[in-house]
């Protein structure tokens, strides 16, 4: 996952992919299937983001709809701030070849002409290049995955891994802005594996903003952070990151049921002493649990940022809470709010969380008794 302050500068942009409320249908011989429902997610400039999921989960047709491959039965699409659920036909083809390089599972190579052809093609089909120079762009993009020595062969020449490194050379013709890239590990043998993911994290570092559709779950906690889809529906990123332990459908279960709340900077969250009836996950900004001191300042035990949560103590115990908790005062703070009555049930389906959980609240409640002790 991101660091914090990687978080912060990149939550002041306008997002690179921005897809608000969409939905799609499909009509079949045994009904509609509604293959998106109300997904909502937002990509940053210079993110390296997987997207997970089993299969049928929607993956592929969320590809389609940044892709412009398809489109939404309702919502809306943008792509480095371009409508692309309004565009024509005439309109989208040009506007995906510069924009979007696209990475296949199966290469997709055209198989009678040469590698450096192959490379060339986007920026024949855009005329982004004047015509003398597609060829030394197309050598030059051919050195960066570090096949110039086979630019003029058939791509049939080369191995499974090569032709992948060609299609990553291809799809960075235009120079687009953003790299999406459907299973491009899931037919290479691990050492190639390897080297296609650094190829994508030295991408990501030039500024690129890569999206990866993988089953790989070790391949995706390598990249910044996950997007899990779940029967067309995206589990909350931040669900995921405090409860790893629940099955893919309690995560959903739990993104459905949690309520997102806003503080203002600074704002009480709750206070100490009251009454508790819900459990926190954080997911923007910066919470701060303090224990307050008699006529002195509060003392701040513990500042938890986003994926980290709150409230569990209470839970476990008395349902008294035995500190304070407020937003930070460098910034808004967004929380998810799970009643205990939800949080209960979710641990019944769950006992390897309940267990999880348990333990971290005994810790944190030793934790808090022992720097109660220290500030007296």
């Amino acid at each position: 996952m991101f660091t914090e302050n990687f978080r912060q500068n990149k939550n002041k942009e306008t997002p690179m992919i921005d897809l608000r409320g969409v939905n799609k249908n499909y009509k079949t011989a045994v009904g509609d299937y509604h293959a998106l429902k109300e997904v909502d997610l937002q990509i940053n400039a210079g993110e390296f983001v997987s997207i997970i999921g089993k299969s049928g989960s929607g993956k592929s047709t969320l590809l389609n709809m940044i892709t412009g491959i398809d489109r939404p039965t309702n919502g809306e699409v943008f792509v480095n701030q371009t409508a692309v659920h309004e565009l024509n036909e005439n309109k989208m083809a040009r506007w995906r070849g510069l924009n979007l390089g696209v990475v296949f599972q199966f290469f997709q190579l055209l198989p009678t002409i040469s590698v450096i052809e192959n490379v060339m093609l986007p920026m024949d089909f855009c005329r982004t290049y004047p015509m003398r120079e597609r060829e030394k762009r197309a050598l030059k993009l051919l050195e960066l995955v570090e096949l110039a020595d086979h630019a003029y062969k058939l791509p049939t020449a080369l191995s499974g891994g090569q032709q992948q490194r060609v299609a990553i050379a291809r799809a960075l013709a235009n120079d687009p802005p953003v790299i999406i890239a459907d299973e491009p590990t899931g037919n290479l043998d691990s050492k190639t594996a390897e080297d296609v993911f650094t190829l994508f994290n030295n991408l990501v570092n030039e500024g690129k903003t890569i999206i990866i559709v993988t089953h790989d779950s070790g391949l995706a906690k390598r990249t910044h952070r996950t997007a899990l889809i779940t029967d067309g529906e995206i589990v909350n990123e931040y669900v995921a990151q405090a409860m790893p332990t629940l099955t893919q459908d309690q995560m959903l279960w739990a993104t459905r049921n949690a309520k997102p709340v806003t503080y203002e900077a600074g704002t009480m969250i709750f206070a100490e002493g009251t009454n508790a009836d819900s459990f926190y996950i954080v997911s923007k900004g910066m919470v701060e649990v303090v224990l307050p001191r008699v006529n002195q300042s509060d003392v701040v035990a513990l500042q938890l940022g986003a994926g980290k949560f709150f409230g569990e103590m209470a839970f476990f115990h008395d349902k008294k809470r035995s500190a304070s908790v407020r937003a930070s005062e460098h910034g808004a703070v967004e929380v998810l709010a799970l009643d205990y009555e939800k949080l209960s049930e979710l641990l019944r389906q769950s006992e390897v969380t309940r267990e999880a959980m348990e333990r971290i609240a005994q810790k944190h409640h030793a934790e808090n008794l022992r720097k109660r002790e220290e500030i007296k």
